[in-house]
């Protein structure tokens, strides 16, 4: 278990710091879990104010033993009622404000139209964009959590295809590959930023189980019901049939997503061609990757593969294809940068994100995806497992 230092804190407060100044935003109040934690390190019930300049407060309503336990922070206050808030900030010699960010992106429009009134005239605008530029560049301190988090992934890809057996559930697969992670430290929970968009510790889809979904993913399946229609459902896994793994390891609030795609006996010819293209995409996209490269150009080289290919159709999902190839990743699944099309965010050292071609079939998935770190010489793969067809 890992505290985050304060130092990193620090250094975290004074980039957003430093861009608030630039959009003449006064200051920003956080209340979503993953930014909260990524500025406090703590994820207790709060309110964090960042003074554009000024020694940032948090103002914590549950629980505040804990908040004080887990963050590191100077200023760590107990905030009884909202309507307080106000008050507290000016006590630390903060008022006046003009211009307030705040997190729009997720931001409930009851609470935005109640900060509204509470902070009147000052102007609310969307800090969001602000908050997902800093946390896009990772520290050294979140590339060492990456790195021991690879490590246990190796191990949960190395379980699946020791316990993988012919005649299981696709829910008995996912619920012992659940298991062996939550014993290694997974809290059992993956956070993502998009709207209405739920997601599964282990993503599991055999054979035909390949139904088109609701989520922000290539491949959907069935799932347990239209409640939570997605990955793993009650169908048996079969021999001479495509079993797709997506599978994201959380360390210390940091996650990595690595698919890999395993095999009873022998994969039909076209999922298996298909599955070559895929490995032939990824192989390119790492050629072309380096700092400067924008992200949508690697995109475009993955379209272009695909589309020279037999199986332009059913790229990136099928039958509604995404426009995308890849994501950062760090606290959520779905962090900046987007490597997709028209995207112009040249990649940077210390962006950490997938890249995860895949196709998908009426009677199969297969794709292969990795976690990657930019550095100053092109990428480094985080996610290091076997990448050819798994057979069992």
């Amino acid at each position: 278990m890992r505290y985050t230092p304060k130092t990193e804190l620090e250094q975290r407060v004074a980039k957003l710091q430093e861009l608030l100044k630039q959009q003449d935003i006064d200051g920003v109040i956080i209340v979503q879990n993953a930014d909260l934690f990524y500025f406090t390190g703590t994820v207790q019930q709060s309110h964090l104010f960042i003074p554009a300049e000024g020694r940032p407060v948090l103002l914590v309503k549950k629980s505040y033993e804990r908040a004080r336990e887990e963050s590191s922070m100077d200023n760590i206050v107990y905030l009884d009622s909202l309507k307080d808030i106000f008050t507290v900030l000016q006590s630390y010699g903060y008022s006046g404000f003009k211009t307030l960010g705040f997190e729009l992106d997720v931001l409930p429009a009851n609470l935005y139209m109640r900060y509204q009134r509470l902070f009147k005239p000052a102007n609310i605008v969307d800090a969001s964009p602000l908050i997902r530029t800093v946390r896009m560049i990772k520290s050294d301190y979140e590339l060492e959590i990456f790195k021991d988090a690879a490590k246990t992934h190796m191990e949960v890809f190395s379980f699946i295809r020791a316990n993988l057996k012919e005649g299981m559930s696709e829910l008995k697969l996912a619920a012992i590959i659940d298991a062996f992670s939550r014993e290694k430290g997974h809290p059992g929970l993956v956070r993502i930023r998009g709207f209405n968009q739920d997601l599964v510790q282990t993503h599991i889809v055999s054979g035909q189980n390949t139904d088109p979904s609701y989520f922000w993913g290539a491949v959907g399946g069935k799932g347990v019901g239209p409640a939570f229609a997605q990955g793993a459902s009650n169908k048996l896994i079969g021999r001479d049939e495509p079993v797709y793994v997506d599978y994201g390891f959380a360390l210390d609030g940091y996650m990595l997503d690595q698919t890999r795609t395993f095999c009873i006996g022998k994969l039909p010819d076209h999922l298996l061609q298909a599955y070559t293209v895929a490995t032939e995409i990824l192989k390119q996209m790492n050629n072309l990757a380096k700092p400067g490269v924008y992200c949508g150009k690697l995109y475009d080289l993955a379209l272009q593969i695909a589309s020279e290919s037999p199986f332009a159709k059913n790229f990136t999902g099928y039958p509604t294809p995404l426009a995308f190839v890849g994501h950062g990743i760090g606290i959520e699944l779905d962090e900046l940068p987007i490597i997709g099309h028209g995207f112009e965010t040249p990649l940077e050292a210390g962006m950490v994100f997938t890249l995860e071609p895949k196709f998908t079939f009426t009677d199969g998935a297969v794709g292969i995806e990795n976690t990657y770190l930019v550095t100053k010489d092109g990428f480094e793969t985080l996610t290091v497992y076997d990448e050819g067809i798994l057979y069992i």
